[in-house]
């Protein structure tokens, strides 16, 4: 009978920050856990440090250093990576007493494999911290990476996913644990690290070259539907996105309690189908720190939200922090030029509100669209006011439809809503209610030869 693998254990490091508060804290160690989840580790125990500042080689002091050294297994201190120099002999007869300890022994207190530490690290803390700890370290932008990597279902989020993850490894293969004779000097050391980091640089040559080509279909799909009404629901992961997508177009979008259980941008018409139709994007969430190599390598998601006609910045309502995570959405869509597009906020899982809370969400949002994604009154409230967004920029226009372009007809029903039909000498008469710039292209339509 086939054993599953044990599942990694993990200890999750916080560092505070003088300006940081307790709350904000203990949010991003929460938050930094349920990444880990996501990866499939298990959360063991923790280690939280103040500190003044993060560019110690160490990043903890001694004390605390110590403490998680305890609990992987490791020495503590920062010594030589290479292994000690064993001879033949020796190697043989450890091998045999290996051999001699059959079973190994199921009760025996396993150590967590890796440290997970809630901050960027350089190349050289990395390395520090593993030989200190004797686990395998992982700094908060690794884990998000790994995660896009994992996730990515569509060839474009896996071009791009791999890419982003060929930038953060490059730097990092010099003080690589596993780097071996790299680490000897020069000669063939060097040669093989260079050979390495040229590879890596060619693969992402060939990566963009890949991208290119298909976010130009991507860009084609979009402009075919530029005089469409467009919303993009945007926020922090694990808002309830998806959710509200499927409650708004009745799509069975992957639904998930995990983060980025979303990666890739998916496009469905709001339900019951109006006239024009809506088009409700779903896009990729954001994240404290999310790296900037995947923020500039998901253009062609985030460009969902840069041409949407209006942003709905979707909240999780019950998180203590999700003024912090509003932040940090408005800000990524300010680094893609997106926060002039108009948006509405939507507090989400209000069903896990109380009372007081309510009261104060209220008080500090008035104009906030509160709403549960699983209540179908609630999501109906929020059609509506979609609906009426769109109605407000809409004008009514005649347009005559020739009896030799009768064609057209469905092209017209596409793009406005046609409030009345007559006919004359010269066609079918249409009164029609839709967006200035889709009724000027039909009256293009109509008019050419």
């Amino acid at each position: 009978m086939e054993t599953k693998p044990p599942i990694p254990l993990a200890v999750l490091v916080g560092i505070q920050m003088p300006d940081v508060s307790d709350v904000a804290h203990e949010a991003s160690l929460e938050e930094l856990g349920r990444l880990v989840k996501t990866l499939g580790y298990e959360v063991v125990g923790e280690i939280s440090q103040k500190r003044e500042g993060t560019g110690a080689g160490l990043l903890l002091g001694s004390g605390k250093l110590a403490e998680l050294a305890a609990m992987t297994g490791g020495t503590g201190v920062v010594g030589s990576m290479a292994p000690p120099p064993k001879s033949k002999a020796r190697a043989r007869f450890e091998g045999a007493g290996e051999s001699a300890a059959a079973e190994p022994d199921p009760d025996a207190a396993r150590k967590p494999e890796f440290v997970i530490v809630d901050h960027e690290l350089s190349p050289s803390q990395i390395r520090n911290l593993e030989r200190a700890t004797g686990a395998e370290v992982l700094d908060r932008t690794g884990v998000i990476v790994e995660i896009f990597h994992r996730h990515a279902n569509t060839r474009e989020a896996k071009l791009q996913v791999e890419m982003a993850r060929l930038k953060y490894v490059a730097p990092r293969l010099r003080e690589s644990s596993s780097g071996g004779g790299r680490q000897q000097g020069a000669g063939a050391g060097e040669s093989a690290l260079a050979l390495d980091r040229r590879k890596i640089r060619d693969r992402i040559s060939e990566l963009k070259e890949q991208l290119e080509a298909v976010q130009r279909d991507s860009d084609n799909r979009r402009s075919a539907r530029r005089d469409q009404l467009r919303v993009a629901l945007v926020g922090y992961t694990n808002a309830g996105k998806s959710s509200l997508m499927r409650a708004l177009t009745g799509s069975q979008v992957l639904v998930e309690d995990k983060l980025f259980a979303t990666l890739d941008t998916t496009v469905r018409i709001l339900q019951p189908e109006t006239r024009p139709r809506v088009l409700v994007s779903d896009t990729v969430g954001f994240i404290k720190q999310l790296p900037h190599d995947l923020v500039a390598s998901f253009r062609s998601t985030l460009a969902e939200a840069l041409e949407a006609s209006l942003l709905l910045f979707v909240v999780d309502a019950s998180d203590l922090t999700y003024e912090a995570q509003l932040a940090v959405s408005q800000g990524v869509l300010h680094e893609i030029g997106a926060d002039v597009v108009p948006h509405r906020l939507v507090l989400n899982k209000m069903d896990r509100v109380d009372d007081a809370r309510r009261a104060m969400l209220l008080e500090r949002h008035p104009h906030a669209i509160m709403l549960s994604a699983h209540a179908p009154h609630d999501v109906s409230a929020l059609r509506e006011t979609i609906i009426a967004f769109f109605e407000a920029s809409m004008v009514d226009d005649v347009l005559v439809l020739p009896y030799d372009k009768q064609g057209l007809i469905g092209e017209v029903y596409e793009s406005a809503r046609v409030l009345s039909e007559d006919y004359n000498e010269s066609g079918r008469v249409l009164t029609v209610r839709g967006l200035p710039a889709a009724i000027t292209r039909l009256q293009r339509s109509l008019a050419g030869g």
